[in-house]
């Protein structure tokens, strides 16, 4: 049986350490806190799933339907914490399009009601459902219910971006699944970073949706050209283990890879030239206004400061004549 290693030594970290800094650094995937919590919440239930055979066909069928509601709520709920980790990540994002982690609630609820069950006590059960939606929802908290940093920004072109990345990852997959076949665990950890400089060029367009006629190519037809090659490769490989063709296949995703971060880079530096014109613009705006250091200038209508040998201070003015003594 095959065993992962994981750890300093393992593939992907020895690639990742041999690697030269050729670009900014990818951030990793986000993960939520709590993204292993359902999974315990289901082992929880398991004497439902062990229960029901020992049981008659109506506490058979109930039980089996209970473990299967709750585990089904909790698998909804993982998947709602992975999109709303992908939520907070982002600087623009929109509300997830199913609220996965109240459904995962709901299923839970009433997986624990029909486990609790009992002939006559139809509202005890429906109290032990109504309890456990709530402490789902204590405990995982409620979905993203509006969208993020979308002020401002074009829905039209966002929702264009968001299709040409919904296919690119679509490419990534399919890279993802067609290098498993090559059985090569270094290939596929560098697969996995190649994966993840696209995810920081996804990232960008998210952020700055003008930018996609730029980046229409990369997300497209380069990510599907890298998808047909490494379905090639991954079938060549298997079968002859040659080492050119892996070190082939290694330099050509290393330049793709070179090609996705100057695009990434680029597309930033189009987001600081345009912030630049906005302050320049502003700039120009004020000092025709004549408003440009307002706070230290002086306007040509304020008063000219006193200048008099005479004048007083407001405590001068306020003290008592002193009388002068007589001779």
């Amino acid at each position: 049986m095959a065993q992962r290693f994981t750890g300093q030594f393992s593939p992907k970290n020895i690639l990742r350490n041999n690697l030269p800094d050729s670009g900014p650094v990818v951030p990793p995937t986000p993960r939520h806190p709590h993204e292993s919590r359902p999974k315990w919440i289901t082992l929880a239930a398991s004497p439902f799933l062990l229960g029901a055979f020992f049981q008659g066909a109506t506490g058979l069928v109930t039980d089996l339907a209970a473990f299967g509601l709750i585990a089904s709520g909790m698998w909804m709920t993982r998947e709602g914490l992975v999109a709303q980790a992908m939520y907070d990540a982002r600087r623009v994002a929109r509300r997830p399009a199913i609220p996965r982690k109240l459904f995962g609630g709901v299923l839970g609820g009433l997986g624990l009601g029909l486990g609790a069950a009992d002939p006559g006590l139809w509202a005890q059960a429906g109290l032990i459902g109504g309890a456990g939606l709530v402490l789902h929802q204590i405990s995982f908290g409620l979905d993203p219910m509006r969208d993020k940093g979308r002020e401002g920004v074009d829905s039209f072109q966002q929702d264009r971006a968001q299709r040409m990345i919904d296919e690119g990852e679509s490419y990534l997959e399919q890279m993802t699944d067609a290098i498993a076949r090559a059985g090569d665990r270094r290939v596929q950890a560098r697969v996995d970073m190649f994966a993840a400089t696209v995810q920081h060029l996804f990232d960008r367009v998210r952020d700055n949706p003008g930018g996609l006629s730029s980046a229409r190519r990369y997300l497209g037809v380069y990510l599907m050209g890298a998808r047909d090659a490494t379905i090639r490769f991954a079938d060549l490989y298997s079968r002859t283990q040659d080492k050119a063709a892996r070190a082939k296949y290694t330099e050509f995703l290393d330049d793709l890879e070179k090609d996705f971060i100057a695009r990434s880079d680029r597309l930033l530096d189009g987001d600081r030239d345009a912030l630049d014109i906005e302050m320049s613009v502003l700039r120009d705006r004020l000092a025709r206004e004549g408003l440009t250091g307002a706070a230290t200038s002086v306007t040509p209508d304020d008063p000219p400061a006193l200048q008099s040998q005479e004048a007083q201070t407001l405590d001068d003015l306020l003290k008592t004549p002193q009388k002068a003594p007589r001779d």
